[in-house]
């Protein structure tokens, strides 16, 4: 075959590409990346559209995401990473080498990783893009603990686990923490609905939706509808955190890879390694869980070191 092979093609450009990126070059696998472009906002990941991060080690006064994703861009392309802004919209798993489709390019690869990430499920509200990340936040872990959120009333929108487990985290730095849930009862677990239920500083708003967010350059408060009254009120909170949930950004890899009930990237328990010998995953795009920029690096770190030792295996150098 007269087309040059990539040994590593790695497809994201969040907290687990770039460190992925960075491991790989620094073992002179020359890895390739699709940093994406459209599909999960922007090449960067989530971080490019977060303000502050607070949580990052090695940062004590905090960083901006976009500034931090472009050190971790510029790190990467120190050691020789080749990249491309083009998010993947084919890959062909089904023979070697893999053969991956961009916007323009098309590559071959004897190994890939994928870190495309996932989307956090928004509400589309009228003020939703106005005040993003000035009061609206779809991570509370992320975002709870800055200074503007602390002493304040805070609403959460959801009924599931993930509802629960934002609001009590909330309840460390809010006065009150509402929790808005259209239904009559909540989703999460009996443990979870009994963890809200108990804790004096969650009030449940039942039967009630997000009409739109309140503020001119930051939320000052949440104008609410009971779906069965009709009824609409506002209610003074700080911020409004979304918890209904996140899409993984893994429509490509669908029939190429095992995926499971909800779109994310099945991995072998302890590895990063999917079905596919030589297919890797990490970051937000298989982790549902912690879903965090340091945890995304560490398995963007395991990822490209499994990769590296799965091509010496095969014997390419």
């Amino acid at each position: 075959m007269a087309e040059d092979v990539k040994k590593v093609v790695i497809i994201g450009s969040g907290p687990a590409g770039h460190t992925a990126a960075i491991y790989a070059a620094r073992a002179n696998m020359e890895p390739f990346m699709y940093e994406g472009y459209v599909v999960g906002g922007s090449a960067g990941g989530q971080l490019t559209t977060t303000t502050d991060v607070e949580n990052y080690p090695g940062f004590p006064e905090g960083i901006g995401g976009p500034e931090l994703m472009q050190l971790f861009r510029k790190q990467a392309a120190r050691f020789g990473t080749e990249m491309v802004a083009e998010d993947v919209h084919e890959v062909d798993f089904s023979s070697r080498p893999f053969r991956i489709k961009g916007d323009k390019t098309e590559v071959l690869a004897h190994s890939v990783i994928i870190s495309t990430g996932a989307t956090a499920r928004r509400m589309g509200v009228p003020s939703e893009e106005k005040l993003w990340n000035n009061g609206m936040s779809a991570c509370a872990v992320c975002d709870g603990a800055l200074p503007f959120f602390r002493n304040k009333p805070l609403a959460v929108i959801g009924g599931g686990d993930t509802a629960v487990e934002e609001a009590s985290y909330l309840t460390k730095f809010g006065t009150v923490v509402y929790m808005i849930h259209r239904r009559d009862q909540l989703r999460a677990s009996k443990i979870m609905q009994e963890r809200a239920l108990n804790n004096e500083k969650i009030t449940i708003l039942w039967d009630t939706v997000l009409e739109d967010a309140v503020g001119d350059e930051f939320v000052t408060g949440a104008r609410l509808k009971n779906i069965k009254t009709n009824e609409t009120h506002e209610i003074e909170v700080a911020g409004i955190f979304y918890a209904i949930g996140h899409t993984p950004n893994t429509q490509p890899f669908k029939g190429q890879i095992d995926l499971d009930d909800s779109g994310y990237i099945i991995v072998h328990p302890g590895t990063q390694a999917t079905n596919v010998a030589g297919v890797f995953a990490a970051g937000d795009v298989h982790d549902h869980k912690y879903r965090q920029a340091v945890t995304a690096a560490g398995t963007g770190c395991a990822a490209s070191l499994e990769a590296e030792r799965w091509l010496s295996e095969q014997g390419i150098e």
